[in-house]
Formats: C-alpha cells, structure tokens, sequence
C-alpha cells in the first residue's frame, strides 16, 4: 500500500478535442500502476473523463488534479469561467447548455456531473457566474 501522497496535476484546454480524454487515460494508467482494484479505477476513470470533457466542453481551460493515498483517490478539477448559473439544474440527468457544434461532435448529452456525483464517494461542487468551477471528489480504496 501506499506510504505517501502521489499526487500529479493535468491542464486542460477549452475546446481542444483533439486532446480530450487524455488526462483521463493517464490517471487510469496511474491507478492500474498503482494496483488498484478494478471497480475503483472504473469510477476514477469515469470521473476524470467526465470532469476533464466539461473543461474542454464548458470552459475557457482549467486543470485537473489526482491525489493518491493509502485510503483514497482525490480528484479536482479547476476552470476560469464562465461558471454554473444553476447547479442544482446542471445535477439533473439531461440538462446540457453545450452548444450545437459540439452536441454534433458527441458531446454535451448532459450526463458528466450527474456521472460524476453517482461515482464518487464525496461530491463537491462551486462554482460562480463569471470565474469559473471548482469540484472536489474522492473515492474510498476498497470501496465499490
């Protein structure tokens, strides 16, 4: 088991889809290293995914960070603007503001923080109109 806190820190860049997911992969790279169970890095990764595409989708960039110890995985994710006017709307399965385009290209089906709140452990979420978001989450190592 880990003795330490590992912890790494992943930039995202607003509307860089050519990169998007990647900070995802690499956290679930990290975990397997690790040897974490299975059904922990599912969620982590699920997460990461989720929180790294509303970066991409949402804002005008941010970064992405995973701190790993002996008990949990801890994650946040930070972005500059434009912030949630509403998070109890945004929490609710369906409800998407991301635009045409990126609808288009796959995207925007309004699922990420609800997937991402339904996986976590602890959920934790601010934001303010005009700055931008921040989530906290963790997940409990054993727990599935």
């Amino acid at each position: 088991m880990l003795q330490n806190k590992l912890s790494y820190a992943f930039p995202i860049e607003a509307s860089d889809f050519t990169k998007a997911g990647d900070a995802a992969g690499k956290i679930k790279k990290i975990l397997k290293l690790a040897g974490l169970p299975a059904t922990v890095i599912r969620r982590v990764a699920i997460i990461a995914y989720e929180a790294e595409m509303n970066i991409v989708i949402h804002s005008v960039g941010g970064s992405l960070s995973l701190d790993l110890t002996s008990t949990r995985v801890e994650m946040a994710s930070q972005d500059n603007g434009p912030g949630i006017p509403d998070i109890d709307l945004a929490l609710q399965e369906g409800y998407s503001t991301a635009s045409d385009e990126v609808r288009a290209l796959g995207f925007g089906a309004g699922m990420g923080l609800p997937n991402i709140r339904r996986n976590a452990d602890h959920f934790c979420i601010q934001s303010e109109v005009g700055v931008g978001t921040n989530l906290e989450v963790w997940i409990d190592i054993g727990v599935s």
